[in-house]
Formats: structure tokens, sequence, C-alpha cells
């Protein structure tokens, strides 16, 4: 699947690493009904340390296991219990200002009315919205704007060096906005 032309640029940023293993997983799908991706069932097995062993089917939440396959193939820290996506509250270190690559963790409520949350990549924002790469955004990964009133916390990966374009990026502010990343 190619990335929508209002986002196309990013194929051309040079980082950072997050970001770009990210994009490389694109349009990846879980499958409808009682059958699961065998691509997303693998990361499971990618990850380990149990993971695996709870996460068996594509219907359960995915974006904290997409996150952590993004960040373990980009030699980064995977969280504890990476499948709690507000555990990623803890990976790297806060931001007070969210810029390209970094971690964003929302709140959501679930269709009973608990709380969860949600967990993506920064690739841009416009006045009320984050515009966020993740997975498990209307069954696959994708980009989908979600309401700055939202986010739990900003996180920024440890850099050695951080890549130089790693800055704020203003777009425009079309397309739907996601109310519930289930």
């Amino acid at each position: 699947m190619t990335i929508e032309p209002k986002y196309s640029w990013l194929t051309e940023e040079q980082g950072p690493v997050m970001l770009k293993n990210a994009l490389a997983l694109y349009g990846t799908m879980e499958k409808p009904g009682t059958a699961n991706n065998p691509v997303i069932l693998q990361w499971a097995k990618e990850i380990g340390g149990g993971v695996s062993d709870v996460y068996k089917a594509d219907e359960i939440p995915w974006c904290g296991l997409f996150m952590a396959v993004v960040a373990k193939r980009s030699s980064k820290q995977v969280v504890k219990d990476p499948l709690w996506a507000l555990n990623w509250g803890t990976f790297g270190k806060a931001t007070d200002v969210p810029m390209l690559g970094d971690v964003l963790v929302f709140v959501r409520k679930t269709k009973d009315g608990k709380s969860a949350g949600h967990v993506g990549l920064y690739v841009g924002e416009d006045n009320s919205c984050f515009h966020v790469l993740g997975g498990n955004q209307s069954d696959r990964v994708c980009i989908t704007r979600i309401e700055k009133n939202r986010l739990y916390t900003a996180r920024r990966a440890d850099y050695i060096a951080q890549p130089s374009n790693v800055r704020r990026v203003l777009l425009n502010s079309s397309g739907l906005i996601s109310s519930n990343e289930e």
C-alpha cells in the first residue's frame, strides 16, 4: 500500500530510524472476522518475552505490539508489557514539544466505557490534532488524526545524536479525526 499523497513527503525523510521502520510497515492490515494476519502474529514472536504467549489473535488491540516491533527493529528499548499502550509512557524521555518521530501516548475509552490507551508516532500536527502513524488504526497501519486534548504524554527516543530533521511539522487540518482506536 502506498502512503496517502498528503504524507508522501515522509518517504524522503532521512530519520528518525523509528519513523523509517514504521513506514516500512505502512498498510499492514488485520484480517476480518476470526482469521489472523500471520505478519502481525509474527511480530509478537519477534518481540518475545512472553508477548507471543499473550498475543494470539489480531482482534486483540495491537498498537503497542506495532510500537514494540518498530522500537526493537530500531535498536531501541522495548517497554515492559508493551501490549499495554499506556506503558509506552515510560519510553525514552519526556518531551513537552512533540516532534517528528516522537512516541505519542493517548487516552481513550473502550466500548464499555473503561479507560485505555493508544500509542503511535508523531508525523505532524494541525491546530487541534496530531497526525499519528500507528498500528491498529482502522485495523491497519496508517496515519490518522487524533485530538491533542487526548495526549497523555510525548516521549522522545534516546539518541546518541538526535537526527537533524526532528522538528515540529505543521500540516493542514484535513481528514477524519479518530475517536477510538480499538
